[in-house]
């Protein structure tokens, strides 16, 4: 029986990610262009590593599992992403302000920061990159390989095409 909805997605890539880091906003791109590629078939998972160098970055961490809450965890990213100075300068209110413009629960958003009510998703998230060698951002993780894309993009994307490609391909056998 073939059934053209598989219940999950063939191949996961953790992105090990954080919302203050420049780096990670230059590899949106590519980010985007595997969701392009791939489609449903490859799930990309949001994963926290807020950077002590960085003071927003754990508040960051936090109203990311805020808007995934509320249906739009990468929309909420690349916003966030896209404007890292604003981040670096503003610090909460402007998280709160791009929930807003997103058209999410801003005051949601002020409460759960207020609350800490995604913190221990955060701090799990931390702990398990630490756990797996995770030492800045982005990291990306597929087919049990990790690829550190702290120090350099060069090259990852056609790498975790590659994996993916054959974690496709295994599926499909």
């Amino acid at each position: 029986m073939n059934d053209s909805s598989p219940a999950r997605p063939a191949a996961v890539l953790d992105v090990w990610c954080e919302l203050q880091c420049p780096d990670c906003g230059s590899a949106l791109a590519d980010l985007r262009a595997l969701r392009a590629r791939y489609g449903d078939r490859l799930e990309l998972r949001l994963r926290h590593f807020p950077l002590e160098k960085h003071q927003h970055a754990f508040a960051a961490a936090q109203a990311a599992e805020e808007a995934a809450e509320q249906g739009q965890a990468w929309p909420y990213v690349e916003a966030v992403l896209g404007r890292v100075a604003e981040l670096d300068r503003e610090g909460e209110p402007f998280l709160v302000e791009v929930a807003r413009e997103l058209g999410l629960d801003a005051e949601e958003f002020d409460t759960a920061l207020i609350d800490g009510r995604h913190i221990l998703i955060v701090d799990a998230d931390q702990a398990e990159g630490k756990a797996i060698g995770v030492t800045g951002t982005p990291t990306y993780v597929i087919g049990g390989e990790r690829l550190d894309g702290g120090k350099s993009q060069e090259g990852l994307r056609e790498r975790i095409e590659e994996i993916a490609d054959r974690l496709l391909a295994e599926q499909e056998a």
